[in-house]
């Protein structure tokens, strides 16, 4: 069996790979790993989701299994993943869990898990938890030691409060348009920057439980790029599922990406004086126009592992004020422990708020290089990653590009997929190389 935990908690089909009983099972172990038994008070856990109709069946077998364990739950129902990590934090929570496969599709879920503080829990603490899973079951309280639980209406509130709080000015005089994908900020987005000031026009923001991220959200553009056009709006705010992701449209309907954000944000922080070190943290993901970029504008750029969590990691050890990754996970931790679509939305319209400049002005700091990324089905993701055929074939597309260019394999660390991404000097160049990698992959 391979590991349990991708780079961003426990996903798959539910009801198929993530079953009511697994779930059950990874809420006892987390509970084990991540409690202090001190006995001086029960612990206390912090349950939300998306909108996603499994999500009712695997909370309730995720509350089972705290409860079960001792904790006392809080549901705070339907919010963002990001409002969820910071509850966590603000309630005094011992541990915190969003039931959300963010951008995957509707028949997808998954379980993130929150440490004390709402910090995404590190490897060695996530290894602990599969290896109390496989060693079967532990002794459970009885009777008055069984936790109990209660709802929390106010959660929504609180977190658009705090994401208020870190805005310097009002956005006034800014028309966006939201798309919601049908999912866990479906009301808390578009309350968010209407109380920051702006005028809002939300789509996409009627959850069914069914029609989550559905040829909407951040994977799927053209309806908010239609509705920026026809709304005269400054600018289009796409979430994903969870509302972790912020890709952003300008007025003409250009996609400004997660690289381009965090260029934004970086040169407005460094003036600012907010920029740690004047350093960014971005993957290997990003595109090589990036790194140009912070280079010309002085700021040092440092690179991770593809995944948010390895970005807050360097953050954390490093103290530095922001990172994040192209696919629109932007961290920011003097507000938020996690990836926060709606606080960067927030920061990226006071940037154009205070500048007085339109968005695609701001993001033409970056000069992107033409990028190719190509999704590769296959059954097991790890071995056609490391094949050698592949390798070879990727160490020869990066031979023939010498420096214009680069060559990235991923295996995805959610889904039965090699990501095979190229850069180069053409669109057509890194179309033709990707295309002669992945059809290798899908050979092996």
């Amino acid at each position: 069996m391979g590991r349990l935990f991708g780079t961003d908690g426990v996903r798959g089909r539910a009801n198929a790979d993530l079953t009511p009983e697994l779930a059950m099972a990874v809420a006892i172990a987390a509970a084990q790993a991540l409690f202090e038994h001190d006995h001086s008070h029960a612990p206390v856990a912090v349950v939300g989701r998306d909108p996603r109709a499994s999500g009712e069946m695997l909370e309730a077998a995720v509350v089972a299994g705290l409860t079960s364990a001792g904790a006392n739950v809080v549901r705070v129902g339907v919010l963002p993943t990001p409002a969820v990590a910071y509850l966590t934090g603000v309630l005094g929570a011992d541990i915190g869990v969003m039931l959300s496969a963010s951008h995957n599709p509707m028949p997808d879920n998954g379980i993130k898990l929150f440490a004390a503080g709402g910090h995404k829990l590190p490897d060695e603490v996530e290894d602990e938890i599969e290896r109390l899973m496989a060693g079967g079951s532990q002794t459970r309280p009885t009777g008055a030691g069984i936790g109990r639980v209660t709802d929390y209406a106010e959660g929504e509130d609180r977190y658009v409060r705090h994401l208020l709080t870190s805005l310097p000015s009002p956005l006034a005089e800014l028309k966006v348009v939201v798309d919601c994908a049908n999912g866990a900020a479906s009301s808390a987005a578009p309350e968010a920057y209407r109380r920051a000031g702006a005028a809002v026009v939300a789509i996409n923001a009627d959850p069914d439980g069914l029609n989550i991220n559905e040829d909407c959200g951040s994977n799927h553009l053209e309806q908010l790029r239609a509705a920026v056009v026809e709304h005269g709006a400054d600018l289009g705010i796409a979430h994903d599922g969870d509302a972790d992701r912020c890709i952003a449209v300008a007025a003409d309907g250009t996609e400004v990406d997660g690289d381009q954000i965090m260029a934004i944000l970086a040169v407005a922080m460094r003036e600012s004086g907010s920029l740690t070190e004047d350093t960014l943290v971005a993957t290997v993901m990003s595109n090589l126009g990036l790194k140009l970029a912070m280079a010309e504008a002085g700021i040092r750029l440092l690179e991770t592992k593809v995944g948010d969590r390895y970005v807050l990691e360097e953050l954390r050890a490093k103290g530095l004020a922001l990172g994040g990754e192209q696919s629109g996970h932007i961290v920011m931790p003097a507000y938020a422990t996690t990836g926060d679509g709606v606080l960067t939305a927030l920061h990226l319209m006071g940037r154009m708020t205070t500048t007085g400049r339109g968005l695609k002005d701001l993001a033409s700091v970056v000069h992107r290089l033409p990028q190719v990324m190509i999704n590769v089905p296959v059954t097991d993701r790890a071995a056609a990653a490391r094949s050698p055929q592949v390798l070879d074939a990727a160490k020869q597309v990066e031979a023939e590009l010498g420096g214009t260019g680069r060559v990235l394999l991923r295996p995805s660390g959610t889904e039965q997929l090699v990501r095979v991404m190229v850069e180069a000097g053409t669109q057509e160049t890194a179309r033709e190389a990707a295309e002669r990698i992945a059809a290798i992959v899908r050979a092996v």
